[in-house]
């Protein structure tokens, strides 16, 4: 705040004071103090004069004073006016210089602090620019660094580009749509076309349609799952070679794991096809020479053995009936190894199976106990044969692999004894139902088998080392393959010796008793109105047939589908529902019917040629019963027979002229039952005409499942086997119905290792046994 000047404090005070008192009366007192002041001064001066005071002296003075009172009045006043005016304004101004004094002040100051910023912003620029040029240098510096690794990633690509050329392998990736993305020099090879050719072009550009196809379908695989895959192919190359590969594909992801392709590495594997095929035809060459050189000894092996029985039988001195009888059982012995020898083969092949037959047990250990007992007697040994009762009269069993089993066991027992006695013991558990375990047990008084070696006497080609007996030697195969057939019949085999006392085996096997063959009985009922639903032409017309010549009214639906719509529109006595047809299964079909209350009383039988779900597991997804294809007619008496409540009818043994039995080898090939029955039920021309379809359609078939089997389609090679099998059932090719069966096995542990094996058996035995089946035909003078 401004203060007043003290030189100029009492004219201002002066000038307020007038202004406050106000200047008329200032004005009259300053001309009653002029009048006072003039008066007084004029008596003063005149007394002091000396000078009388006369009134005129007053009159003069007062006169002057009147009339320079006012001027001097006038002028002082505006004196104190603009006295006060100036005063007045100089507040004004003091009071703008000091307005502008703090407005400097704070300019002053806002100007200090954005000196202060400025030098602040100065000194942080600074500090950017040194930062920047740190950034500059680290910057450079990193660049050269990229630069550097640039050029060594460059490098290493090139590197690795040349290894990838230079790899035996076949390389390619695809992105996302499934388009060539790059490869290496060997697929440039194979597909005929460089890289830059390649890309932007799809597996339908560059490979065959068929194995387009299958790499698309595999690709996609891929992409659905994320997840890697491995497959062989056949790969034509563009010179037209072909090289099989194992081609490995696996989807790759860049580094924030989104997927950008996939990768697919192929290895040459042409060698090892090559190898595995030298294989397998040596294999096959192996088992035919078995199969041939078998074949060409047992025939004479069986001359000696069917003569030397009947010597046995004429009258003969006790020296030569010793030496037939050595005859006898030495060609049996023979014939045994020969069964070792080819079931050995069998077993490498894995097609070891068993064949279940009715047998008696009794009759059995009879048989085998008298030709064991010609060798135990050669050495004068005496056989022991004991069979505890009760013991089931039939029972269905392997009964050529049990008398395998049991023949190497006792031959052994036989040859390791020197003196005292072989025995065999036969037992069997209480029947659990239909089924019981019968325990062969085999004991003998020779050398024994040290404990060390029992546990190695079931490994192929081992034999003890025994110094008390070293002439009998054998091929060591016997006990490893009685040991494998045991196992394939579920069954144990135990083993306890003593050195010097003799050894025990004891065989347990699990066994399925069997009833009295079953009688055929007259069908009580005709004219019934059925619906066959059978998707294969073959069937239809032979299981028509049959049922036509049974009495009966047979409608055909194709698919499910058309068996449906037929339910929906006609009134049957009886459906015949094949379970596998092309549009959905019987089951399917059964479901819908039933839902829709389309068969209130009508029954439902399934037919299918793969019987694998238990009786029951029909019945409960609505069917009354189950008829086995190819269907019998002894089945189909019985089935319709129980479903129409007919009342029983005596039974009695199907009528049939007897006919001289079939040789072996027709009947392993051939359904002689089936076709004798048909050749019977439907007549010479209608089997012919079935035959003549199949023949048609088994070239069809049978691409389909080449084709098939060549794109690994599992599931389609089954279903295409099954309907083989279904059709070669229906004409009596039986060989043709078990291969086709085998191939229908997708759950077989062992399918992909034999199911070429299988294909390629089908193929021979179609062409075979289609002309057996012609020449059965032909030799056939049965009236219809």
């Amino acid at each position: 705040m401004h203060s007043d000047s003290p030189n100029d404090s009492w004219a201002i005070r002066f000038a307020q004071f007038v202004q406050r008192f106000g200047t008329l009366k200032l004005s009259i007192m300053f001309v009653v103090l002029s009048l006072v002041f003039t008066l007084g001064g004029s008596y003063v001066i005149r007394v002091s004069m000396g000078s009388q005071v006369q009134p005129d002296d007053f009159i003069s003075a007062v006169v002057l004073t009147m009339l320079s009172a006012p001027w001097v009045l006038y002028f002082f006043s505006e004196l104190i006016k603009q006295l006060e005016n100036s005063r007045t304004n100089l507040k004004e101004v003091v009071s703008q210089l000091e307005s502008l004094r703090e407005e400097d002040v704070f300019l002053n100051r806002e100007l200090q602090s954005n000196i202060r910023q400025l030098n602040h912003e100065i000194e942080q620029r600074k500090q950017a620019q040194e930062e920047r040029e740190a950034l500059f240098k680290d910057l450079e510096k990193e660049i050269q660094d990229k630069s550097e690794q640039e050029a060594q990633a460059r490098r290493l690509s090139t590197l690795l580009r040349s290894i990838i050329d230079a790899s035996p392998d076949l390389i390619y990736y695809r992105n996302e749509e499934g388009r060539f993305a790059g490869c290496n020099r060997i697929a440039e090879l194979m597909t005929g076309k460089t890289e830059q050719e390649l890309l932007g072009l799809t597996p339908k550009d560059v490979y065959e349609e068929e194995l387009a196809r299958q790499i698309v379908a595999s690709d996609h695989e891929v992409l659905e799952t994320n997840a890697s895959i491995t497959e062989e192919l056949w790969l034509r190359f563009a010179d037209g070679r072909r090289r099989y590969f194992e081609m490995k594909r696996v989807p790759f992801f860049d580094k924030d794991g989104n997927r950008l392709g996939l990768l697919s590495f192929g290895r040459d594997m042409t060698e090892r096809k090559q190898a595995e095929n030298a294989a397998a035809k040596a294999s096959t060459d192996k088992t035919r020479f078995i199969a041939t050189i078998s074949h060409e000894l047992r025939t004479p092996l069986n001359g000696i053995v069917g003569l030397s029985r009947m010597l046995r039988d004429t009258e003969l001195s006790e020296e030569q009936f010793n030496w037939v009888s050595t005859i006898y059982a030495s060609a049996i012995t023979l014939g045994n190894i020969f069964n070792d020898i080819i079931d050995l083969d069998k077993l490498d092949r894995d097609k070891l199976e068993l064949s279940l037959k009715t047998i008696s047990l009794k009759d059995f250990t009879e048989e085998l106990s008298s030709i064991i007992r010609l060798l135990a007697a050669d050495k004068q040994l005496e056989l022991k044969t004991t069979i505890n009762e009760p013991l089931p009269r039939l029972v269905e069993i392997d009964g050529t692999r049990l008398r395998q089993i049991l023949w190497n066991i006792l031959f052994n027992a036989v040859k390791f004894t020197q003196k005292g006695h072989v025995s065999l013991t036969v037992s069997s558990t209480k029947p659990d139902g239909d089924k019981a375990y019968v325990t062969f047990v085999i004991e003998d008084t020779g050398v024994g088998i040290p404990e060390s070696e029992i546990d190695k006497i079931f490994a192929m080609y081992y034999q003890v080392d025994h110094p008390d007996h070293q002439s009998a030697t054998g091929t060591g195969i016997g006990l490893a393959i009685c040991k494998q057939m045991v196992d394939l019949m579920k069954g144990e085999i135990h083993v306890s010796s003593k050195v010097g006392k003799g050894t025990r085996f004891e065989i347990v096997l699990p066994v399925q008793i069997s009833n009295s063959p079953m009688k055929v009985a007259q069908l009580q009922v005709t004219g019934l109105n059925i619906l066959l639903v059978e998707d294969i032409e073959l069937n239809v017309m032979v299981a028509k047939a049959l049922l036509e010549k049974l009495g009966q009214k047979v409608d055909v639906a194709m698919t499910g589908q058309e068996a449906i719509d037929k339910v929906r529109e006609n009134q049957y006595d009886l459906i015949l529902l094949d379970i596998q047809l092309p549009d959905m299964t019987g089951f399917d079909v059964a479901s819908t019917i039933i839902e829709e209350d389309l068969v209130m009383q009508t029954p439902i039988v399934a037919l299918t040629a793969n019987v694998i779900k238990k009786r029951d597991e029909y019945l409960e997804n609505g069917m009354d019963d189950v008829i086995a294809k190819p269907i019998k007619k002894s089945r189909v008496i019985e089935v319709f027979n129980e479903l129409f409540h007919a009342p029983p009818a005596p039974l009695e043994i199907d009528g049939e002229v007897e006919r001289p039995e079939p040789n072996k080898t027709l009947s392993n090939i051939l359904d002689m039952d089936l076709l004798q029955m048909l050749v019977d039920t439907i007549g010479d021309e209608m089997v012919r005409a079935s035959v003549k379809v199949f023949q048609e359609k088994m070239p069809e078939y049978m691409e389909i499942l080449q084709l098939s089997l060549s794109a690994d389609e599992k599931s389609e090679v089954c279903s295409q086997a099954h309907k083989i099998k279904g059709a070669a059932g229906s004409v009596g090719l039986a060989r043709v119905q078990r291969i086709a069966n085998q191939i229908q096995q997708g759950d077989h542990p062992t399918w992909w290792e034999n199911v070429h094996d299988w294909v390629e058996e089908l193929q021979m035995a179609v062409q075979h046994d289609m002309k057996a089946l012609h020449d059965w035909l032909n030799e056939q003078q049965v009236d219809d």
